[in-house]
C-alpha cells in the first residue's frame, strides 16, 4: 500500500464488461505508481481500455476489483461525497473535447473550479489570469470558446484543469481532435505546465511521438499494463 510518497497508486485493478453472454476483461490486475513531477504516456489501441483506465484512476468509475490510492489515502471504501472531494482537491481532468461552459469567457472557465474549491472571486481571476498567461492566452482571456480556435479551446481546457493545482493530471487524448502543428503548440505548452508545477501526469495518446517526450510509456493490451 502506498506510503502518501505517491500521488496516485493502482493496486491490482480489474474492470470486466459483460456483453450477452461475453465478458470482456478491459483491465487484469492493473498496477501503477504515478511519482510527484512524473509526465507518463498511456498507449494502446481504440477499445484497448485506456479511457476506462483513467477514469477509474480519476475516481469517476468504480473497478470491480482492486485499490485506487489517491495522496496515500485508499479510496475503495469512501461513498460518493468523499470520492468527490478528494477529487476536486486532488485531480485535474483534461478530455479529447474542452468541455468549456460556452456562456463564460476563457478566464471565468478558469476561475470555477477555484471558486467551487472555496476561493474567493478576486484570488480565483488572479490565478485564472496567470495560467492563461502560461499557455500564451493572456490576449484572449475575455473571449467566450466560440471565439477562440480548436487549440485555444483546448488550452483553456488544461488551464482549467490545474487550475486547483491538483497532485495528478488525467488526460484523455488531449490532443486527438487537433490538426499536427495545434497539437504540438497544445502539447508543448500541457508539458511545461506539468513540469512548472510539479505534478504528476498520466496521458493516453495515440501518438508516438509525442508518446516518446514523455518520461515512460506504459503500453496496453489484452487488459494487460507493460
Amino acid at each position: 500500500m502506498s506510503d502518501g510518497s505517491f500521488p496516485l497508486s493502482l493496486r491490482a485493478l480489474q474492470r470486466t464488461f459483460v456483453q450477452g453472454d461475453r465478458r470482456l476483461e478491459v483491465l487484469r490486475a492493473i498496477s501503477l505508481d504515478l511519482r510527484a513531477g512524473e509526465i507518463v504516456a498511456l498507449v494502446g489501441q481504440s477499445g484497448s481500455g485506456k479511457s476506462t483506465l483513467l477514469h477509474i484512476a480519476g475516481l469517476l468509475e468504480r473497478p470491480d476489483g482492486g485499490e485506487v490510492v489517491v495522496d496515500g489515502k485508499p479510496t475503495k471504501a469512501l461513498g460518493d461525497g468523499p470520492r468527490t472531494a478528494l477529487r476536486r482537491k486532488f485531480l485535474g481532468f483534461v478530455y479529447q473535447y474542452h468541455h468549456l461552459l460556452p456562456e463564460f469567457s476563457a478566464l471565468e472557465n478558469v476561475m470555477l473550479p477555484q471558486m467551487l474549491n472555496g476561493l474567493s472571486r478576486s484570488e480565483a481571476r488572479v490565478r485564472a489570469a496567470d495560467l492563461l498567461a502560461m499557455v500564451g492566452l493572456k490576449d484572449r482571456a475575455d473571449h467566450r470558446p466560440g471565439r477562440l480556435s480548436g487549440g485555444e479551446q483546448q488550452r483553456v481546457a488544461i488551464a482549467r484543469a490545474v487550475a486547483n493545482a491538483p497532485r495528478v493530471l488525467l488526460a484523455d487524448e488531449p490532443t486527438g481532435n487537433l490538426d499536427a502543428g495545434t497539437a504540438e503548440t497544445v502539447f508543448r505548452q500541457l508539458l511545461a505546465l506539468a513540469r512548472e508545477t510539479g505534478m504528476a501526469a498520466l496521458i493516453a495518446t495515440h501518438n508516438p511521438d509525442l508518446a516518446a517526450r514523455m518520461d515512460r510509456t506504459l503500453h496496453l493490451k489484452d487488459g494487460v499494463l507493460s
